[in-house]
């Protein structure tokens, strides 16, 4: 199968459907062991060092792993996607643009996920039939999900890889699902370890993922992992169909659609504070004085950029957020 790369989540029910294999760009980068290569890379190449790691890393990974072909979202997801197909599409790469309506009407997204099968010239019928496979393995990985936050297992970290791995099934859905019974298999076959304090995450996937390990150092863990969760798609099981599986896929909207789905979740996952997450140079950063706003809960916004663990300063602002949920905690 052809590999096809991705700015970010799309429908891979077509792609696969047309006999691609997709290849989240994201993954490459954040996963690689010498992720600065590719920082590295678009720096040279003129990208600004005032531009989003993650689009810096996107394209030094879709130049570095022989990808001819890449999905860009030029509506629904960074602002900077468009500039950076440009520049790939100079760079000899295929470029099929695909839009999340701003609109988030149904017909919309209906009419925008018909023109994305009309140019991979696949049917409904058979992108239906690649959404039910995917429904197993999105199955599985949603008990991992509550092997987190109800049987308090699987970690937070473990919670984060599997859910955010979903844009892609790593590139082989059959493997994919292999690893995922076997984690499953030894997560259940753990004691439960219960903290004090339960978070959430909110937010686009971190660049620093020991975020994890350092919370649950202070007696606290994350059973909630927003983006990653709903990459993950975990009501497609419900979706009648495709058009309704990324109608109700909170991402790429508005704040407002995000907030009536993390607020469920704070409540069924009886959540004690949130932490949001941004990048730097990132425009989303701003839905951090809505969120704020609307959310009844305790919230820390942190903000990351080329590093891969968490600085001096962020850490000693988690702690202190961490101690006053405590004493909050201890005070009711």
């Amino acid at each position: 199968m052809k590999k096809i790369g991705l700015t970010t989540t799309v429908p891979v029910e077509i792609l696969i459907a047309a006999g691609y294999t997709p290849v989240d760009l994201n993954n490459i980068f954040i996963t690689s062991d010498d992720y600065l290569k590719y920082i590295d890379i678009a720096e040279r190449d003129g990208f600004p060092r005032s531009l989003c790691t993650w689009i810096k890393g996107i394209y030094g990974a879709c130049l570095q792993n022989d990808i001819k072909e890449i999905v860009g979202v030029v509506e629904g997801d960074c602002s900077n996607t468009k500039a950076l197909i440009e520049v790939l599409e100079l760079r000899g790469i295929k470029v099929y643009p695909f839009s999340f309506p701003h609109s988030h009407k149904l017909e919309d997204v209906e009419h925008e996920i018909k023109k994305f099968m009309d140019v991979f010239n696949v049917t409904i019928k058979e992108v239906e039939v690649v959404k039910n496979r995917l429904n197993r393995t999105r199955a599985l990985v949603k008990e991992i999900d509550e092997l987190t936050h109800i049987h308090n297992k699987a970690t937070g970290f473990e919670n984060h890889l599997y859910q955010v791995s979903s844009s892609d099934f790593n590139c082989n859905v059959d493997a994919f699902d292999v690893d995922l019974e076997k984690i499953i298999y030894e997560i259940k076959n753990r004691k439960p370890v219960i903290r004090k304090l339960r978070l959430g995450y909110i937010g686009v996937p971190p660049m620093t993922p020991d975020i994890y390990s350092f919370v649950e150092n202070h007696n606290a863990s994350f059973v909630y992992n927003e983006v990653q969760r709903e990459f993950a798609f975990p009501r497609a099981n419900n979706a009648m169909d495709i058009y309704h599986q990324y109608y109700d896929y909170t991402y790429p909207y508005d704040t407002n659609f995000r907030i009536i789905e993390i607020q469920k979740q704070i409540d069924n996952r009886k959540l004690d504070g949130i932490i949001h997450y941004t990048q730097a140079f990132c425009y989303r950063a701003v839905a951090d004085i809505v969120l704020k706003e609307k959310l009844n809960i305790p919230i820390l916004n942190i903000e990351g950029d080329k590093l891969n663990v968490l600085d001096a300063r962020t850490k000693l602002r988690l702690e202190a957020f961490l101690d006053m949920l405590l004493d909050l905690k201890e005070s009711k």
